[in-house]
């Protein structure tokens, strides 16, 4: 039997959360052949995986890599975490399916997010949109149908409910995309259009999902909560999943620095509703505080009529005063305490990585009319992150709750990941190799249990077809790794540092990472989900 590829001497974990065992992998063309004792066949290459951990490639299932892949498709700073596989369009904001002009409108308005991506791109269908990544990226990218587009293209940037003949020209598009290949239906009730939308719109799209099984993958909301069931939050999620029978997906669901230590009171719903019958699971980073752009503060008002009108809002002093005013009463002490990680102008990118308190000081003015002004400047081309709390204590806390977490078997990992900026989060550069590294170490985790939360899970809850195991048969997305190495090296004041102890990536049966670099190959497929 003749091989292409054939790893040998490494410890193989095959992602089902089963013991590890020593075998050689055989590759041909894209899959994996055969699993065993393969030291008499013929191979083209060998990989020598001696003291190393064989497993499947890790699945990101929360990555704003939208924009960043289709700008630059080696995506180092994922590929070199282990990451072979990255879901684009969490909570609820990408960028298809979505005609020409409306592209142009949204790509300009979640810039701040996603980066500015080439504007001669096909957009309006799901089918298209992978077609945009596939083998032009080095890892794979599987793709969530956003709320976003979904409301865009029924009543564009506006304050009006799905009801009647808009929800079916809504549901209809969904129908479409599912059979497309879409991995799931995710918003976010923090940003806009998708809190326009009160909690019946979403149980009657979640309902189209269902009949896809489809998970519905949300960050919960903290906008127009008179709106929602239960004023919004996870309670909503989870009634929203009670009455449409959809799956339920919660996004980056963990303590923070505000609630450290309180497990069991965050799990409290999740555990009632699960035992309603409801089909929940969840996903975490290890990081203390997150990040995002500055339109996830603004008020519900200032959204509507799309970028062009939004930006004639910060350019009219009066409007612009009215805003300062809202943001001095809604989000002072939030916003106190951010610093900028993109700013896209020359003539003001000294500020990645100052302070919002520090820029306004040069500018001689106060933090929230320094956003408006900078918003503005940068035609919302701007993103931030929060600042980490001072106590290692704090920052332990938080980290031993994530662990706690992941020793549930409903639990991934999502790195909600912004690669775009000088001073990006680290979270980008750093989520998967901090949690297999470090705090598995740390906390005494079995190495073959973490492996199953960032493979096999993600892979079957959102129909990653062939993805997740090490098994014959199924596509060869594989990370090799040093268990005792393998660590991350980001942190919030130098975050653009690639990890060690994962010294080989393969993506589709193709070495994506080799000795520890980018090889440049742009093997990774736009995957239709099953």
């Amino acid at each position: 039997m003749s091989f292409d590829l054939v790893i040998e001497n490494g410890l193989v974990i095959d992602g089902t959360g089963a013991a590890g065992k020593y075998a050689s992998v055989g590759v041909t063309g894209t899959k994996i052949t055969a699993i065993g004792d393969l030291s008499v066949t013929d191979t083209k290459r060998k990989i020598d995986a001696s003291g190393h951990v064989v497993s499947p490639g890790f699945i990101d299932t929360h990555a704003h890599s939208d924009g960043a892949l289709l700008n630059d498709g080696q995506h180092a700073e994922g590929v070199r975490q282990g990451i072979t596989t990255e879901i684009v369009g969490p909570d609820g904001l990408t960028y298809a399916p979505l005609p020409r002009e409306q592209y142009l409108m949204y790509r300009q308005y979640l810039s701040g997010l996603l980066g500015l991506p080439p504007e001669d791109l096909d957009m309006s269908s799901i089918s298209s949109a992978l077609d945009n990544y596939h083998h032009k990226t080095a890892p794979n990218v599987a793709m969530f149908l956003g709320h976003g587009p979904i409301r865009l293209g029924a009543v564009g940037m506006e304050d009006v409910p799905l009801r009647g003949e808009v929800l079916k020209r809504a549901t209809r598009t969904m129908e479409e995309s599912f059979e497309q290949g879409a991995c799931g239906f995710a918003t976010g009730l923090s940003y806009y259009p998708n809190s326009f939308s009160d909690s019946e719109e979403l149980v009657q799209l979640c309902k189209v999902a269902a009949r896809y099984d489809k998970a519905f993958s949300i960050h919960t909301r903290n906008h127009n909560t008179d709106r929602a069931y239960f004023g919004g939050g996870v309670e909503e999620a989870l009634e929203i999943g009670r009455r449409s029978g959809v799956k339920v997906h919660i996004e980056h669901y963990r303590t923070s620095a505000s609630n450290a230590g309180q497990v069991d009171q965050i799990m409290e719903p999740i555990e009632r509703a699960k035992s309603d019958g409801v089909d929940v699971t969840l996903e975490l980073y290890p990081y203390p505080v997150g990040s995002g752009h500055p339109l996830s503060h603004f008020p519900s008002w200032f959204h509507e009529g799309g970028t062009e009108v939004a930006l004639r809002r910060l350019a009219d002093s009066e409007t612009k005063a009215m805003l300062i005013r809202e943001l001095e009463s809604r989000d002072s002490e939030i916003l106190h305490n951010y610093s900028w990680t993109w700013i896209a102008s020359d003539a003001n990118r000294h500020y990645e990585g100052m302070s919002f308190g520090d820029v306004a000081a040069e500018r001689g003015t106060s933090i929230e009319q320094m956003i408006c002004e900078v918003m503005l400047e940068e035609r919302f081309s701007c993103g931030l992150r929060g600042v980490p709390p001072q106590s290692a204590r704090l920052w332990r806390a938080v980290e031993e709750d994530v662990m706690s977490l992941l020793d549930r078997p409903d639990y991934m990992v999502g790195s909600d990941a912004i690669p775009v900026g000088g001073l990006q989060h680290p979270r980008a550069w750093g989520t998967f190799p901090r949690i297999l590294g470090r705090l598995r170490r740390r906390h005494g985790y079995p190495v073959e249990q973490v492996v199953q939360r960032l493979t096999q899970n993600p892979a079957r809850r959102f129909g990653l077809a062939e993805r997740g195991e090490i098994r014959e048969g199924f596509k060869a997305d594989i990370c090799i790794f040093d268990p005792e190495m393998i660590n991350d090296l980001s942190s919030f004041e130098d975050p653009m540092m690639h990890p060690i102890g994962i010294p080989h990536v393969l993506v589709n049966g193709q070495s994506v990472v080799e000795n520890s670099e980018c090889t440049g190959i742009m093997s990774g497929e736009g995957i239709r989900a099953v």
